[in-house]
């Protein structure tokens, strides 16, 4: 796959461990096929920082996919940010408010996430370029779940979800994820044969 020429090389460390219809609203995850951060050169300012003191109502898996889809679709508002790292995935927020954010990240090839929760927050997130693999745990009868996550597909979930998803192509990824209310923190997890083991968390003072 072919980046766009503005996207370079960077070594910074990546975000930290990181959808049927009715399942969007629960704590499942959907899907939908349709349609430490780094600055971009020439911009001092740093990523935005989350409003304080709001207590908005967090919003729904389905409205959080909305926003990830309709930007992916709008790449001249995020392309010029993209940068590539050799040691761990890249990322940046685009968007910090009160009920939600939004991050970019690249991904090269084998990088991964490993099993992870999202802290509560209800969360989205989209193939913008390239293709991922997305393994979850299903039921008693559905063991370990691999998706394939091609560009133009938007996975959504609920606050309790947990995944792991990673980069099994030969080229590099871009995706963009969307998180209400903003992350808090992050459980790590590791899968052993008797299900996910909870082995660590991080807060954002770690991203």
């Amino acid at each position: 796959m072919s980046l766009s020429p503005s996207i370079s090389p960077d070594t910074r460390p990546a975000l930290g461990p990181d959808t049927g219809p009715n399942a969007c609203s629960g704590t499942g995850a959907c899907s939908d096929t349709g349609a430490g951060s780094t600055r971009p050169a020439g911009t001092p300012e740093p990523p935005p920082t989350p409003p304080a003191g709001d207590t908005r109502a967090p919003l729904t898996p389905s409205t959080l996919r909305t926003i990830v889809r309709e930007l992916a679709e709008r790449p001249e508002e995020w392309i010029h940010h993209v940068r590539l790292s050799t040691e761990e995935r890249w990322y940046r927020r685009l968007v910090a408010d009160a009920d939600h954010e939004v991050w970019l990240i690249s991904w090269l090839p084998g990088q991964s996430t490993g099993f992870h929760d999202h802290g509560g927050s209800r969360g989205a997130f989209t193939v913008a370029l390239g293709e991922l693999e997305e393994l979850s745990l299903g039921g008693p009868d559905q063991g370990l779940l691999i998706r394939r996550v091609p560009a133009g597909t938007a996975r959504a979930f609920g606050p309790d979800y947990v995944h792991d998803v990673r980069n099994t192509a030969v080229g590099p990824a871009v995706t963009l994820h969307a998180y209400s209310p903003p992350l808090s923190s992050m459980a790590h997890y590791d899968l052993r044969a008797g299900g996910l083991v909870r082995t660590s968390e991080e807060g954002p003072e770690q991203w």
